[in-house]
């Protein structure tokens, strides 16, 4: 085959693509900035969205890693990389986002609760993470958030945020080492050793990453709960990682890397996100669906927030973007073989999925002040766009080969045909 010729070829992070990453950054710096000073509620609660989004994208790379393992699945061997690349940032992005959340604790401003009184409060996690708040007779009590308090407590919140993102952070650099000596030794033992990794990686994320999505996201409106949270937040995690791993290779292989890529593989990253987007349509729905016809009080004011003026042209738009553009573009089986028109759903995906974390987060936060989207939102995501970019190509950048020289299933992968 031709493409034998080029899997001696690395990955040179040089150039345009580095200048870029680095010019995003420097303008992302400078809104946050410019954000922290005019509007730092808003301002904290985009970067707790952007951080949170960059550690989903690079877990999401993780976790793919850990599913090909896992099913021993040969057609993914060729390009397994990118998402390696994606599973060495990680540890970065998790530093990042535990950043975020312990300045948003540390730091407060005076607020006016729902009784009319001024409190001080931290601007992240303000419903539970107040002083007082699950002493009785203090004016922050709250009976709903000190029945919460054992699990709700900010050295506790932390340790699992910081356990949690430990693990996958450990995992990920325990199977991106044994690839690394596969391609250097040889053999077997390395891939057995990534597959009894991958296992224990997938039952340990299966437990804690519905904890991780409550503590992150869902506790920024304590008295509100949803069983489904988890599995929503964890959707929407696979969707906009497998879109984030498709538009890397897209780009990639249009600059002359990786160039044994097919339309065959693709398809199949097509036809991942074709069904899992599906999937996401699904939790979403069935969230909404039984919340509002159950019409619970306690329930509904999660919707009935996002039901506002300023908040339901994007409650509607969120569920367009996501299930209508895999659907109409993606549907048949020639559409997830047209790179151009991967490449566009990938961008649209990415951008839905911004807005998805984006009402998951700003109705229940800032309130009315949310729908003043402007430089802070737009420069906040575009530095951490650039945050990634440099990161994820620096990572790659440091394998010796794109393509895992050793890897027992890669020969399969170079002849997938479907």
């Amino acid at each position: 085959m031709e493409t034998h010729n080029n899997f001696d070829q690395g990955f040179v992070f040089a150039g345009k693509a580095k200048t870029f990453s680095l010019i995003a950054i420097v303008i992302g710096i400078i809104c946050v900035a410019f954000g922290l000073y005019t509007h730092t509620e808003r301002t904290f609660d985009n970067l707790l969205l952007m951080g949170y989004y960059f550690t989903c994208v690079c877990l999401a790379g993780l976790f793919f890693c850990a599913v090909q393992y896992v099913a021993q699945a040969g057609w993914s061997a060729s390009l397994i990389r990118i998402p390696q690349a994606f599973a060495k940032t990680l540890p970065y992005a998790a530093v990042v986002l535990v950043l975020i959340v312990i300045a948003g604790l540390s730091l407060t401003h005076k607020v006016i609760n729902e009784e009319g009184k001024e409190v001080v409060a931290p601007y992240l996690y303000k419903l539970w993470a107040i002083k007082g708040v699950e002493v009785k007779g203090s004016e922050t009590y709250d009976a709903i958030i000190a029945g919460k308090h054992s699990f709700l407590n900010i050295p506790f919140f932390l340790g699992r945020l910081i356990g949690f993102l430990g693990i996958y952070s450990i995992f990920g650099y325990l199977l991106v080492k044994y690839s690394k000596n596969e391609d250097e030794i040889g053999g077997m033992s390395n891939y057995e050793k990534s597959f009894k990794m991958a296992c224990i990686f997938l039952v340990i994320l299966g437990f804690t990453s519905p904890i991780f999505a409550f503590d992150t996201i869902m506790s920024l409106e304590a008295h509100w709960f949803s069983t489904m949270f988890g599995w929503y937040n964890f959707a929407a995690m696979w969707v906009s990682g497998l879109a984030t791993i498709t538009l890397v290779l897209i780009l990639l292989r249009q600059a002359g890397y990786f160039s044994w890529i097919t339309q065959d593989h693709l398809h199949n990253l097509g036809q991942l996100i074709f069904g899992f987007s599906i999937f996401w349509t699904y939790v979403w729905f069935a969230q909404f669906l039984l919340i509002y016809y159950a019409n619970l009080p306690e329930e509904a004011v999660y919707f009935y927030k996002r039901w506002e003026p300023e908040f339901k042209p994007w409650f509607w738009l969120n569920i367009i973007i996501n299930f209508g553009t895999p659907v109409l573009l993606l549907m048949s089986r020639d559409a997830k073989r047209l790179t151009s028109r991967l490449k566009y759903v990938c961008i649209v995906l990415l951008l839905g999925h911004w807005l998805d974390y984006y009402m998951m987060i700003m109705p229940g936060t800032v309130g009315g002040e949310g729908r003043d989207f402007g430089i802070i939102e737009i420069g906040t995501a575009i530095g951490f766009g650039g945050l990634f970019v440099f990161g994820m190509l620096a990572s790659l950048s440091r394998f010796k080969y794109l393509v895992p020289k050793n890897h027992p299933f890669l020969q399969e992968s170079l002849h997938h045909h479907i």
